[in-house]
């Protein structure tokens, strides 16, 4: 227990101290010896995402962990922080074979970034006959996963993608927000991290991929082009905190519209918290905006050293927001949102929550059915719920007519985001 809490300590990349007690505690209270039911090959383990997937599987009874990944020594270093007894292995998500996945009931794709990534993961897995989901956001990665659907379905296994926040949290929360609705008007989706928040170059590479390029958005009943990281306006939150917020090129672009049918607006939005890295990188779109640069992707390394210089500055306090607007069951103005704070450097879990959820789905026997498919609907609010209490994520839902914390009307809240957006550039 001792080596454990020195490990930990020196783990501080990974999540505040915070968290890291949450899972301290979880690990001493679980870690009997249960027999393990289920074996999770996490591809990207080392990662920003991955490693917070692999400390929270860590606790999990029945579950036993294969931390796999391209660099051998931060697996190991992982391994010895979180589960002295996970397999390390080394492998190329971009050249795999089925034999790679061996001993593994489930794999999950954690490395990204899936704006650029190949199907050799998904291919090896269904060559396996291993379930697999992943925490794509990339919008192109995860429309193409019906053309799996025939071969997962004949090897009787879920290929599930966009197991994060979007779509699998978003989802959750809207099939939430407008139960019994007769219909749906607007869509609004928000992501805000805080600047302290942990950043690896993957996230950095997605992002880049489309700023300043053409990005498909559901605007005023029709499909429109506007540039990526475009539509920069003010967002405020449901604490009165005001953060920038610009398109981005998400899969909910496309799943919002296909599940929900939204009559005028489905969008996604981002915002960086520091004003000068939000507004500097949509004054770095211009040159792609005008054809000058291709991309700004082979500009990631020197971004995200450019970007950590900040660190210090800002706070840990990060922000998802839902909002819809249309009818209720009676044909009467409804509007509703739901808030979610994470403090304490959290907010960088809530992305793997969904594929904790699934990954608990199958240890206790209960696997999504089979076929390939984005993960949305699969999983219900409620199942978030626990997570977020342990870890202090602060989660509600404000329904027309309610009054927020400010004292303010949701409604009048939500007309207002609405005509912020509107007004946006």
């Amino acid at each position: 227990t001792a080596t454990w809490g020195a490990a930990t300590l020196r783990l501080t990349c990974l999540c505040d101290t915070r968290c890291w007690a949450s899972w301290c505690i979880s690990t001493l209270c679980f870690r009997i010896n249960d027999a393990v039911s289920l074996t999770v090959l996490i591809i990207g383990a080392s990662g920003v995402f991955g490693s917070r997937l692999a400390m929270r599987c860590a606790r999990e009874p029945g579950v036993r962990l294969i931390l796999a990944g391209r660099r051998a020594d931060a697996l190991r270093a992982l391994g010895a922080q979180i589960d002295p007894d996970a397999i390390i292995r080394t492998l190329d998500r971009d050249h795999l074979a089925a034999s790679d996945f061996a001993g593994a009931d489930l794999v999950v794709d954690a490395a990204g970034p899936f704006q650029a990534s190949q199907d050799a993961v998904i291919r090896a897995a269904i060559g396996a006959g291993i379930p697999y989901l992943d925490l794509a956001d990339g919008r192109a990665f995860v429309a193409a996963i019906g053309q799996y659907d025939s071969a997962a379905r004949a090897r009787g296994i879920a290929i599930l993608t966009g197991a994060s926040s979007v779509p699998a949290l978003s989802h959750a929360v809207i099939d939430d927000l407008v139960k019994g609705w007769s219909r749906i008007d607007d869509l609004r989706v928000g992501i805000f991290p805080g600047n302290r928040a942990p950043r690896g170059l993957s996230v950095m590479q997605a992002i880049l991929s489309y700023v300043g390029k053409p990005v498909s958005v559901w605007r005023e009943g029709r499909w429109q082009d506007v540039p990526g990281w475009g539509m920069t306006h003010r967002w405020r939150l449901s604490d009165g905190t005001r953060r920038w917020a610009s398109v981005c090129d998400t899969p909910d672009q496309d799943l919002l519209v296909a599940r929900y049918n939204p009559t005028r607006s489905a969008e996604f939005f981002a915002g960086l918290e520091l004003p000068l890295l939000h507004l500097g990188l949509a004054l770095l779109a211009w040159p792609v905006r005008l054809g000058i640069v291709r991309s700004l992707r082979p500009f990631a390394r020197s971004l995200l050293w450019a970007a950590q210089r900040f660190l210090r500055w800002g706070s840990d306090v990060g922000y998802m927001e839902v909002h819809a607007r249309g009818l209720d069951a009676k044909g009467n103005k409804a509007a509703a949102r739901w808030t979610l704070r994470a403090s304490g450097n959290c907010g960088p879990t809530v992305p793997t929550l969904a594929a904790l959820a699934l990954i608990r789905r199958y240890r206790d026997g209960n696997p999504p059915l089979p076929g390939a498919r984005a993960c949305a609907g699969e999983l219900a609010l409620a199942e978030f719920a626990g997570d977020f209490e342990e870890l202090g994520i602060k989660t509600r839902i404000i329904p027309s007519g309610a009054q927020d914390r400010g004292g303010t009307n949701p409604s009048g809240v939500q007309e207002q985001i609405f005509m912020d957006e509107a007004a946006a550039t």
